[in-house]
């Protein structure tokens, strides 16, 4: 069984295409249509009587079963236990309901807080108080319901914005990418943090934080505690940028086309690009969520790059070979979903009714904002605070806090001159 399942076996990024595709052929097909649940009440009589109906359970046991069957085909190619993903989507898609509940409240939806919002609080408390088993922890699939999510935010993208904003988001991208890395390493190396650290931290504060992370421990084979750090360090700092830069633009009075290349060049999550895009409107989580794509494309050019540097200098890891630089490191660290993003876009914008898009475009939206509001839960879930203050760790801490710094001011210009 294990061998069937490793061949089997694909990347979340094709297997979130995949997904999403299935999805959206469903929806215009019309033979499975989900209605959205009733969230809304301002009163205890009106929670009783329309949010905890026996209509609206059945509906949300629907949108659940429609989750399950998707998750767990999900899991099934990514190669997760599928009765470990089962236990953990119970009590994922319990914490986002509640989030959902909570969010629904009239007083609540007056100070414009995102349903996303409760999930990752929900799960930040759960994760600092509780220790969670290790099959739990490794069948959350927080990467693939982003993505997942992501392909499906195509269908509202009009693939004319796409090019509008995607060029300029990527002369945005190369120009902060080049500073805000440079400048990191920099740092790193005047406060005498090792290259191997200096090279994951810079990758992942320039780039896209996790991935690009990943993609560059790859690239050197670094050591899996120091990225484990970075990746922490990655999701915690995500989450106070994604609720107060949002506050922050709007104080100074910024456009939505500012605000949204703003937030998808510095917040170096894509989930958290989209809960604070959605903070804002729609228009910045259009913007925000094509600048950070044009990012998450550099990502293959920058391991090939680095790939070069590591291997051409001879720094590797003890009894460790350096994965030879080629053009293959490119494709193999290109974000496959951006191309699931891309086509669900195109066949939105040309291919489809303008009644057929006005149809299913509601219910993609839903099911778009559940997969978001499971992969919050899903980060707060995996983020324990206590990892940043580790012994040897505070020197990493604070240079990619000051490099962050940095990379909102840059960006912030940036955006002001490309998106005014």
């Amino acid at each position: 069984m294990e061998a069937s399942n490793a061949r089997f076996r694909i990347s979340e990024d094709w297997t979130s295409v995949i997904l999403g595709f299935l999805i959206i052929g469903l929806a215009l097909s019309s033979w499975f249509i989900l209605p959205a649940p009733q969230y809304g009440w301002s009163n205890g009589g009106e929670l009783m009587g329309s949010v905890f109906s026996a209509t609206n359970f059945s509906i949300i046991f629907n949108q659940f079963a429609f989750i399950l069957l998707f998750g767990a085909l999900g899991a099934r190619l990514t190669g997760i236990k599928i009765n470990s993903f089962i236990s953990t989507l119970l009590l994922l898609y319990s914490i986002t309901l509640l989030a959902q509940i909570l969010a629904g409240n009239a007083f609540i939806k007056s100070l414009n807080l995102e349903a996303v919002i409760f999930s990752l609080i929900l799960g930040l408390l759960i994760r600092q108080f509780f220790n969670l088993p290790e099959w739990f922890t490794k069948a959350l699939s927080t990467e693939l319901f982003v993505k997942i999510g992501l392909v499906l935010l195509g269908c509202s993208v009009i693939f004319s914005d796409i090019l509008k904003n995607g060029t300029l988001g990527l002369i945005q991208s190369l120009v902060v990418v080049l500073s805000v890395w440079y400048f990191s390493y920099w740092l790193c190396k005047r406060w005498k943090i090792d290259e191997e650290m200096a090279f994951m931290l810079s990758s992942a504060v320039s780039i896209c934080g996790v991935s690009a992370a990943i993609a560059t421990a790859g690239a050197i084979n670094g050591d899996s505690k120091k990225l484990s750090f970075v990746v922490s360090i990655v999701l915690i700092v995500a989450i106070p940028m994604m609720i107060f830069m949002p506050i922050l633009a709007n104080y100074m009075g910024l456009s939505q086309e500012i605000t949204g290349a703003w937030l998808g060049g510095t917040i170096d999550t894509s989930g958290a690009v989209v809960a604070s895009g959605s903070m804002v409107g729609e228009k910045a989580l259009e913007v925000s969520t094509i600048v950070k794509f044009s990012q998450n494309v550099l990502l293959g050019l920058a391991a090939f790059f680095i790939s070069v540097y590591w291997t051409l200098t001879g720094k590797q890891a003890e009894g460790m070979a350096v994965e030879k630089p080629t053009i293959k490191i490119i494709w193999d660290r290109f974000p496959k979903f951006v191309l699931g993003f891309l086509a669900a876009s195109l066949v939105f914008s040309f291919l489809l009714e303008p009644d057929t898009v006005k149809e299913v475009k509601g219910h993609l939206k839903n099911i778009q904002t559940l997969w978001f509001g499971l992969a919050f839960t899903s980060i707060g879930l995996e983020t324990k605070f206590s990892d940043l203050f580790k012994d040897g760790l505070r020197k990493p801490f604070w240079a990619f806090l000051i490099a962050q710094f940095f990379n909102i001011i840059v960006t912030l210009i940036l955006a002001y001159l490309l998106f005014r």
